[in-house]
């Protein structure tokens, strides 16, 4: 029997393992693929994961790899042995997964940044949905990953002028290096009143909320403030724990301010969330979305374990993280 190790979050807080287990053969309508790169997202594999008590189904640990085909199934068509794709997959030495969740890379595209077009397709498909006119200024709260991407992708949109925010000191020295010209510290300066500032008082036409968690409640109730009269305050993020359950995901709405703005949450109008995937390639490929400032660190697999406690433990350093498999 072949085997492998993957990645498994066991029950208890913080509980994340390298775990031996069978090389997967796929099913008729699968696709098994050699895992070269993965990427961790600090957002939902950290937050919805690494810190709950119980354990997870090793599915969901990860969805950002990339590799080469090894085998198909018989109802597989237009992938063979030998292709380079992105797969949504967990991180492991090999992955199984359906034919819907893999993207055929451009030669050009390294097996590392290919690792970053589920977050970047996202950050373009929100951006899409941002209700942005010529001219506008838009705030972008949270230079996370997303964040960092929706800015990048929101300039497609021809805005006046693009502000976006952050406590951390490291992400916002890669904000300005993915070319960001005005970037405010929110734990040197008041965020809000800078905004309002940097807008003559009136508050920016759009503003987007990428923060999320524990913080984000607090980052909510600023981007209120500084949506102008009239605006959009387009909401990203998910809030506290974020996981569906009832509760979970309460923010302060202040409708004194709001009954005159408009909120947006979220991505609906979209066909398909995989509708972008190919645009999203190409701006990577051509750096419109430059992810190399991105990655604060490549690790080899063998490190895993200690990449997720590094990006628990040490935000100030990392952010993306990029496991080498092969």
């Amino acid at each position: 029997m072949a085997t492998m190790l993957q990645l498994e979050k066991l029950e208890g807080v913080a509980n994340v393992q390298m775990v031996e287990v069978e090389i997967p053969t796929p099913g008729p309508a699968e696709i098994l693929v050699k895992v070269e790169r993965s990427l961790i997202s600090r957002g939902s594999e950290i937050f919805r994961r690494y810190v709950r008590q119980e354990a997870i189904d090793p599915v969901a640990m990860g969805y950002s790899d990339a590799g080469t085909v090894q085998a198909v199934g018989s109802e597989v068509s237009g992938f063979g042995p030998g292709d380079r794709v992105m797969v949504s997959g967990p991180h492991a030495q090999y992955v199984c997964r359906p034919q819907g969740n893999c993207f055929p890379l451009p030669e050009e595209l390294s097996t590392a940044t290919a690792t970053f077009l589920p977050l970047a397709n996202g950050a373009l498909t929100w951006s899409t949905e941002t209700p942005v006119e010529p001219g506008d200024t838009v705030v972008v709260l949270g230079q996370g990953l997303v964040g960092n991407m929706y800015a990048q992708a929101v300039r497609e949109r021809d805005p006046g002028h693009v502000i976006v925010v952050d406590a951390t000191a490291k992400r916002c020295e890669i904000a300005t290096a993915c070319g960001a010209t005005t970037v405010i510290n929110a734990a040197e300066t008041d965020p809000v009143a800078d905004v309002l500032e940097a807008t003559g008082g009136g508050g920016a036409e759009v503003v987007v909320e990428c923060v999320g968690g524990n913080a984000g409640v607090v980052a909510f109730t600023q981007a209120q403030q500084m949506t102008r009269r009239m605006g959009v305050l387009h909401v990203i993020s998910k809030y506290t724990d974020g996981d569906g359950v009832a509760g979970s995901g309460i923010v302060p709405l202040d409708t004194t301010i709001m009954q005159s703005r408009r909120v947006v949450i979220g991505h609906f109008a979209i066909t398909s969330y995989n509708d972008y995937l190919g645009q999203t390639a190409q701006m990577l490929l051509d750096r419109r979305i430059d992810v190399e400032p991105l990655i604060t660190h490549r690790l080899p697999w063998e490190n895993t374990v200690d990449a997720y406690h590094l990006l628990f433990n040490s935000p100030d350093e990392a952010l993306g993280v990029i496991l080498e498999w092969d």
